[in-house]
């Protein structure tokens, strides 16, 4: 289970543009288009709901979009979204206390740092299951590709979400290799931020 996000709901995106200007929107945006007509769509750790608006430019009815959120006040913020005609249905739980299934599309906007190593492959298989065979996972994330400031940055943002937040993870764990051992194949991929934001796109 991940960080609370409640004592940043008020802040958190102001921030998020202020020390990365839109790449961190531009990446969750990018993989949007691939989610079919009339799809079941799994949001997991949305945050303050801005994403249901971009998924509704798309498309603006027709969709069962269930948005997973632990933080209360990022729910709170969350439905006020303009979601067109697509039926959303809110749950503030973690993602571990949901089950759901037979899901088009999953979700995941910088899920996974928030978990450690121990935590993590259960939840991924959970989510996994969520998941119908053929069906889609949009996955965006930080990564490290060896640059110095990327691991400053980083560990800079985790110690604070963890004083602030209680985020528990201190590293990112190993997201590519889980994709890996569940036979997904990566069919699009693109980074951001001078390459420190990744996306992609996963077929079960």
């Amino acid at each position: 289970m991940g960080g609370n996000y409640d004592n940043s709901a008020s802040f958190y995106d102001g921030l998020s543009r202020l020390v990365f200007s839109k790449a961190l929107i531009n990446a969750q945006v990018y993989l949007l288009p691939h989610i079919p007509k009339n799809a079941n769509v799994l949001v997991i750790g949305g945050g303050t709901g801005w994403i249901l608006e971009e998924i509704s430019k798309i498309h603006s009815a027709g969709l069962t979009i269930t948005y997973v959120e632990i933080s209360a006040k990022m729910i709170a913020i969350s439905r006020k979204r303009n979601t067109g005609d697509n039926k959303v249905v809110f749950i503030n739980q973690p993602i571990e206390h949901v089950e759901l299934t037979g899901q088009d599309v999953v979700i995941t906007p910088f899920l996974f740092d928030n978990y450690t190593d121990d935590t993590f492959p259960a939840t991924f298989k959970h989510i996994h299951q969520m998941l119908k065979p053929g069906g889609i996972w949009l996955n965006t994330d930080f990564q490290l590709t060896g640059k110095w400031w990327q691991f400053v940055l980083l560990k800079s943002m985790l110690l604070f979400f963890k004083l602030l937040c209680g985020v528990p993870s201190w590293r990112l764990p190993d997201v590519a290799g889980q994709f890996n051992r569940f036979d997904y194949m990566q069919e699009d991929k693109k980074t951001f931020f001078k390459d420190f934001v990744v996306t992609g796109l996963y077929r079960k």
